[in-house]
């Protein structure tokens, strides 16, 4: 059956047609309010509603000063100024914007104001950067169409290339590198927060609507670091004038609490700006050095070597020993250094090997360790005790578990091939490779009571303006409490019968120890070889009234080869330099 539909007139037609355009609206206006209702919610939530990123603040470092918290690395906010010449030219005011802007950003203006406003086909051009938000608002309150401003923080560093390898920098895209910066990045960048509310035109928040959610930002924490920002100063600026002194150009030094392991200071030459890092072409500048860069330490380590024989029991600092230029071992000669040659067959103390510097004095303690005295060799039951003591005990080739990135160095394993040879030579400091903060650590336990104990570089955070400190750190005995009586006495003997004692301030515990070592360089056939023209110096000691109050280790060499350093005349007139001042600074008393 077939259904037809008859219209007897014009008007049936036009009814019909009027009921059928009547239903397609309807079903129109159904589909758009029912079934894509929601659809078009998003795309008016998307012409209406701005999602806003709160910034976090970058959470500021502290350092101290006599004790108390200062600060040393703040935010600031900045302002980018752009133009809209499209905008402008619709406004006609581009007399005005050229001249408003020349008057208040002056100096921060960064192309041409004319040119970019005569660029009416862009809607985007950066005409000043790095306003402070003074300018900012006054050139907001002239009301300029076509003018727009980009807001963000900015790193200041206020001691400017104060400690500058420990802090490290912020990136130009908001992140931290090397040192602190990138060590606490995690606890500095904090989270940002979320607004998501209705706005007008210009993406200014309204008060009204439903569809709000605010999160809020979470600030990154205030940190406080161990560093004294006084010593940090006058150690880079001793260090400093050692260098030139010495027309080198390289140098390290790291100043410590020998009690807590704290570090007071951290000074590197050369160094930066971290705030300029953009305009840094070396790279290696933002390295540190202390932490990072192992070398051999030279004669500084004798001074393990005599903690472990007295450790040990096999001597006493009054032990004698016949002392010889040079003594066999296995296949090889190892001999004092030139300077101290010419004392064949002599008698000496341990005390005076130690005072004199003599390597063969090293090289008989570790011979004695296993209790046969085999004048010959250093047998293997007596490297597994260095290696227990330097490795285990002292840490040598492992990291101290500071928070900043460092290198382990290395020491060799008592069961290498020729290891006799590489642990004759380890006793006095060849042979192996150790940063200058392992080395400086361990000397603390010398001289501390024994006690080895993790060196940090973060002392507490700031909450509200109030200091809360880091718990103290564990710690393992490296030698006995005697023994390290015994250590102080041993270094403030070798420190008063050497003549630069006379520049110590009177009445105080001052001891230490000199180190020089040759440097292994690449010779014209690409093979490694020590070369004794190019030397570094070191110096390692303590300093204090009635117990250890500091420890100073300085490292100091040139970058081409060709130069040679004592430490006795290189290394340690820097470290008295810092010493008597830190006698003051500290205000240590006289012993009575």
């Amino acid at each position: 059956m077939v259904l037809r539909l008859k219209f007897n007139s014009r008007t049936d037609i036009i009814t019909a047609f009027l009921l059928l355009g009547i239903a397609a609206i309807i079903i129109r206006l159904f589909q758009l309010q029912i079934i894509d209702h929601q659809q078009y919610v998003l795309m008016a939530n998307a012409e209406h509603i701005s999602r806003l990123t709160i910034p976090a603040r970058r959470g500021r470092i502290f350092a101290m000063d006599r004790g108390v918290p200062a600060p040393l690395v703040k935010n600031n906010l900045v302002y980018t100024v752009f133009l809209d010449p499209h905008d402008i030219a619709r406004a006609d005011n581009a007399e005005a914007v050229e001249r408003i802007i020349r008057e208040v950003a002056g100096g921060n203006i960064t192309q041409d104001l004319r040119e970019a406003i005569a660029r009416t086909n862009s809607r985007y051009q950066v005409v000043a950067a790095r306003l402070s938000r003074t300018q900012a608002e006054m050139i907001k309150a002239e009301n300029l169409r076509g003018v727009g401003f980009h807001e963000r923080t900015e790193r200041v560093y206020i001691e400017n290339s104060l400690a500058a390898q420990t802090l490290g920098f912020v990136n130009h895209e908001g992140v931290g590198q090397y040192g602190v910066e990138e060590t606490f990045e995690s606890r500095l960048r904090g989270r940002d927060g979320l607004l998501q509310t209705v706005t007008d035109v210009n993406q200014v928040p309204l008060t009204i609507g439903d569809n709000n959610i605010f999160r809020p930002a979470v600030h990154g924490e205030d940190i406080v670091l161990t560093i004294d920002k006084n010593i940090q100063f006058i150690t880079e600026r001793y260090l400093r004038a050692g260098l030139e002194r010495l027309n080198v150009d390289r140098g390290s030094v790291i100043v410590m609490d020998p009690q807590t392991s704290a570090i007071l200071a951290v000074a590197n030459y050369p160094s930066y700006n971290p705030a300029e890092f953009h305009r840094v072409e070396d790279a290696s500048l933002f390295f540190n050095p202390a932490l990072s860069a192992p070398f051999e330490p030279g004669s500084t380590i004798k001074t393990f070597t005599i903690a472990l024989g007295l450790d040990r029991g096999v001597i006493t600092p009054q032990t004698t020993y016949l002392n010889r230029d040079c003594v066999p071992i296995e296949d090889r000669q190892i001999c004092n250094a030139p300077a101290s040659r010419g004392l064949n067959n002599q008698t000496f103390t341990m005390q005076h090997a130690f005072n004199r510097s003599l390597n063969t004095g090293m090289i008989d303690i570790a011979q004695r360790l296993d209790g046969t005295n085999n004048t010959q060799t250093i047998t293997r039951a007596s490297r597994d005790i260095i290696f227990d003591y330097f490795h285990d005990k002292f840490g040598f080739g492992r990291r101290t578990g500071i928070e900043l990135y460092e290198a382990a160095g290395l020491i060799p394993r008592p069961d290498i091939p020729g290891a006799a040879v590489s642990y004759s030579n380890m006793t006095f400091g060849q042979g192996m490779n150790i940063t200058l903060i392992q080395t400086a650590n361990a000397f603390n336990s010398l001289i501390n009571g024994g006690r080895f104990i993790e060196p940090s570089i973060l002392a507490g955070t700031m909450e509200d303006d109030r200091f809360i400190p880091s718990p103290p750190r564990s710690y393992r005995q490296t030698i006995s409490a005697e023994t390290s009586a015994f250590m102080r006495t041993v270094l403030t003997d070798a420190r008063s019968s050497a003549w630069f004692s006379r520049y110590d301030r009177p009445g105080f515990m001052i001891g230490g120890k000199t180190g020089t070592s040759e440097m292994l360089l690449l010779n014209e056939h690409g093979v490694l070889e020590y070369r004794m023209d190019s030397t570094i110096a070191t110096y390692i000691g303590f300093g204090g009234d009635t117990e250890p109050r500091y420890t100073i280790m300085i490292k100091v060499y040139n970058s081409t080869p060709g130069v040679t350093l004592e430490g006795a005349l290189a290394a340690q007139p820097i470290f008295t330099d810092i010493s008597n001042w830190l006698i003051q600074y500290l205000n240590l008393r006289p012993r009575g």
